[in-house]
């Protein structure tokens, strides 16, 4: 009865003459501010509801969706995990969040010294001998990356250095970054296991290649065991080595990129770091080079002199500015709690219980959702299904019928070069108990697949949206309703 009252309810809830709001009069007249052609000639129609109505609808809204917050949200290649509540304080205090842009270095001390930490905890964890934390997020930091690879270049007088390489198990944005900033995308095949064909790569080196871009561990969830091998191959050919960091999760603690060779990368402070993910951002992308590079970052960098925080402009072979100002504030506090909160060997802790709960999802699971490529993995476990042995259920079946079990469905048909792929990345804060409830929600899918087959094909049933055309919508969205 309560839900066939809320989905009456839902239908249209104005009611002429409801009010949330009074104006007892009219304070200024638009005739005196509009020219006469951009006035309405008729009244809008508003809903007219109660300001109580108006609250229960979002409310009830809010606890239609899936969130971090309210249920198990496996993204793999996210890292959606826990963020605590309290960075969110420190992040809008009164300082920082009502400090003017402008604001002469003087008046923003505090705020400066935080920065600076930041860049040096940054350079602590990774080894690179720099960071700029102007990115405004992940794909912002892969573009300020390259184009810091080509000032490099450019420094160097290497023109013809317009190829920039990249596997088939990267972020899919890599090579979109790339072509953005004016190269060639190269791009070349994984080997049997999932990691760099190292033949592949040496054919596609040439004095033309300008960067070699990894993301480590990659996208099927592996860390590039021959990574140093593959440094030296690009080094050799005058290139530099770039890593997409948004995987760091699985790392922090436990390597540093600079031992692996690493010229340039960028870190997703709205991943690793503890500021929240998704919602369109804001986020963050700091972006750290190694010592021959680190002269092209972007400026300005906060420096410190003589006990006194300065944005320093001293920088003739950077880049330029990659935003307006600094950087998004707030997304950098909450990392800079998220660094001072946790020593050395928590953070150690920290991607190695991240590791442990992707390989407990895997081996739990085998027999019935079987990993691809099937060893040990490092932040997420990539499944695959083949539909010819499950009654012709897809992987988008799967995930659909997950939703009726109350878990956010995890990445699907992401890295391509995984057939049905499902890819689930648990991250460390989630609990034994509830791994196994996840665990236990796919066993039971994978039963219905055995025994009820049309469940999975009409999931979800238990959602205020049912399963749609995805082609038709497609095709003739409703942009309007």
């Amino acid at each position: 009865m309560e839900n066939i009252l809320q989905n009456k309810l839902s239908i249209e809830k104005s009611r002429a003459g409801r009010r949330g709001v009074r104006f007892e009069s009219v304070q200024k007249h638009a005739e005196g501010y509009l020219p006469k052609n951009l006035l309405r000639t008729s009244v809008p129609h508003l809903p007219e509801l109660s300001e109580f109505d108006t609250v229960r609808h979002f409310t009830r809204l809010s606890q239609l969706n899936y969130s971090l917050d309210g249920q198990f949200y496996p993204l793999g290649s996210c890292t959606m995990k826990y963020n605590p509540k309290a960075y969110d304080t420190l992040s809008v205090l009164e300082p920082f969040a009502s400090a003017h842009p402008f604001a002469p270095e003087s008046a923003v001390q505090g705020t400066l010294q935080v920065m600076y930490e930041l860049q040096e905890l940054l350079k602590e964890i990774t080894g690179l001998a720099a960071f700029t934390l102007q990115p405004a997020a992940g794909a912002h930091g892969e573009l300020t990356g390259i184009l810091t690879v080509r000032a490099y270049h450019d420094a160097q007088k290497n023109g013809s250095r317009t190829e920039v390489i990249v596997p088939d198990t990267a972020h899919g944005t890599n090579p979109a970054t790339a072509n953005m900033a004016g190269y060639t995308v190269v791009n070349i095949k994984s080997a049997a296991d999932g990691c760099v064909d190292k033949e592949a790569l040496q054919a596609a080196l040439s004095d033309k290649t300008a960067a070699v871009m990894l993301t480590v561990p990659n996208t099927v969830g592996l860390f590039e065991k021959d990574i140093r091998e593959i440094a030296d191959m690009v080094h050799k050919a005058g290139a530099l080595l770039y890593m997409d960091g948004a995987n760091f999760n699985a790392l922090i603690g436990l390597a540093k990129p600079v031992d692996f060779g690493v010229d340039v990368m960028h870190l997703n402070l709205h991943k690793t770091f503890a500021a929240p993910h998704g919602g369109g951002g804001p986020g963050s992308g700091p972006v750290g080079a190694a010592a021959h590079v680190a002269p092209f970052l972007p400026k300005p960098i906060v420096e410190k002199k003589d006990g006194v925080y300065t944005l320093t402009g001293e920088m003739p072979q950077s880049l330029g500015k990659m935003k307006a100002f600094y950087g998004n504030i707030a997304i950098c506090l909450r990392g800079y709690c998220y660094l001072r909160q946790f020593d050395a060997n928590t953070l150690k802790n920290i991607a190695e219980k991240a590791i442990l709960n992707a390989n407990y999802v895997r081996a739990k699971l085998k027999g019935k959702f079987n990993a691809f490529f099937d060893e040990n993995c490092m932040h997420e476990c990539v499944l695959s299904i083949n539909p010819k042995e499950m009654n012709g259920v897809h992987t988008a079946d799967v995930a659909k019928r997950l939703l009726d079990y109350g878990f956010y469905a995890p990445t699907i048909y992401f890295p391509l070069i995984v057939p049905e792929a499902m890819m689930v990345e648990p991250t460390e804060t989630e609990s034994k108990e509830m791994l196994d409830a996840f665990v236990d929600a796919l066993e039971k899918i994978y039963d219905e697949i055995q025994t009820n087959v049309q469940l999975l094909h009409d999931a979800p049933t238990t959602q205020p949206v049912a399963r749609i055309d995805e082609v038709s919508a497609a095709r003739n969205p409703n942009l309007r309703w």
